[in-house]
């Protein structure tokens, strides 16, 4: 009797079964991508700078000032850690310094979607006038912005 009982259960047919069996791999796997998508998303944030005016005044004592805003545009904080003229790293130079709007020396941070200001003073007789300056802002994560400004 429990021969025939085993005998005359239904089970799935192959068809159904094969059915069930994708369904739930797919539902697994749009799982897996969307976790995997939001991981991704933390650690692919970048940082992209704008340079969106740059331009040099020259005062009544021979000096130029030049003055820069940059825009993040990117997914990520920024910092300008060190400003390059003519291939040269700032520091290199005398008579010239670096500041933001506050007076602060480099660092500048530029958070996520502001903007900042970078302020070169140039004493006179370090560049003559006619010079072009090529600026490059380099940042905290590696990246250059360059910049070309010709002093008059």
């Amino acid at each position: 009797m429990a021969r025939e009982i085993i005998r005359n259960r239904k089970a799935l047919s192959p068809v159904i079964a094969t059915v069930i069996l994708v369904s739930v791999t797919i539902v697994v796997a749009v799982a897996v991508a969307y976790w995997m998508g939001g991981i991704a998303g933390l650690y692919t944030r970048f940082e992209k700078m704008e340079i969106t005016s740059c331009y040099a005044v020259k005062d009544a004592n021979g000096n130029y000032n030049v003055t820069v805003q940059l825009r993040n545009s990117g997914s990520a904080d920024a910092t300008i850690d060190y400003v390059l003229i003519n291939g040269k790293p700032v520091s290199q130079y005398q008579g010239i310094t670096v500041r933001d709007s506050e007076n602060d020396t480099l660092p500048l941070a530029i958070p996520l979607g502001q903007s900042g200001t970078v302020y070169i003073d140039i004493n006179k007789g370090v560049f003559q006038p006619g010079t072009t300056l090529d600026l490059k802002f380099h940042s905290a994560a590696g990246k250059e912005y360059p910049q070309m400004l010709p002093l008059s």
